[in-house]
């Protein structure tokens, strides 16, 4: 099966440790599994106001609610959760920078994100409502532009989900709202994943970035300034 191949653990998509991302690796013992609420209401309240902390409280009450929920269902509530609440912007509008990657709590307080804030969130949520973080990978892909003949690519992060380590996962996009498995998205094709334990990184025959380590350096920072918000 083609997207087997391209998502799953099988002969192109491997989890590889790399050179680059060795020092990422060593630093992500951060896994988001706790969560100071007073902290980040008390952040939330001085920086953004009452309407965030209000935000945040209620995202707090879905997570608790998420608990007990199956994985299926857990999915659905963490992807309308910030689908439906936050609205998509690039970097420059949202952050003056060419690429930030916010933390929950900023992308809570701004209101707004680009595709790596939605994603990061939607991990957050989930890894907090007690998800296994090896069933889950921030991916970076190359998202198809403009149809199935259109030779156009643009970069874009989505968030996967693996109910088994070689599956085909399910795929939580900001921009094609409902949840598809990887084998209905052919517009995307992945070029690595990661989470708070590992990197996968894929077979593309063109990386759609010249420096992943760069990219991994965004990642340790915002797990740095979570932890710093009360993510833990």
């Amino acid at each position: 099966m083609r997207m087997f191949n391209r998502w799953g653990q099988g002969h192109i998509f491997f989890r590889q440790i790399c050179a680059a991302a060795a020092a990422f690796l060593f630093f992500a013992t951060l896994v988001w599994g706790q969560l100071d609420l007073d902290r980040m209401r008390a952040l939330a309240l001085q920086r953004y106001g009452q309407d965030t902390a209000s935000l945040v409280d209620e995202w707090y009450a879905t997570i608790e609610t998420m608990r007990s929920q199956p994985d299926e269902l857990k999915l659905d509530t963490a992807n309308k959760f910030f689908n439906q609440r936050i609205r998509w912007v690039q970097d420059p509008e949202a952050w003056g920078q060419k690429d930030y990657w916010a933390t929950p709590l900023e992308t809570m307080g701004k209101g707004m994100g680009d595709c790596e804030d939605f994603a990061i969130a939607k991990y957050a949520m989930l890894v907090l409502a007690g998800m296994d973080i090896n069933k889950l990978r921030i991916t970076y892909v190359k998202a198809q532009i403009g149809g199935p003949d259109s030779t156009i690519h643009a970069a874009h992060m989505v968030l996967a989900y693996y109910p088994e380590p070689s599956a085909v996962p399910d795929i939580l996009d900001n921009l094609i709202t409902d949840i598809y498995p990887a084998s209905k998205r052919t517009d995307l094709t992945p070029v690595y994943g990661f989470n708070s334990r590992g990197l996968w990184v894929g077979g593309a025959a063109t990386p759609a970035t010249n420096n992943p380590g760069a990219k991994l350096s965004r990642w340790r920072d915002v797990l740095q300034r979570a932890a710093n918000e009360g993510l833990g």
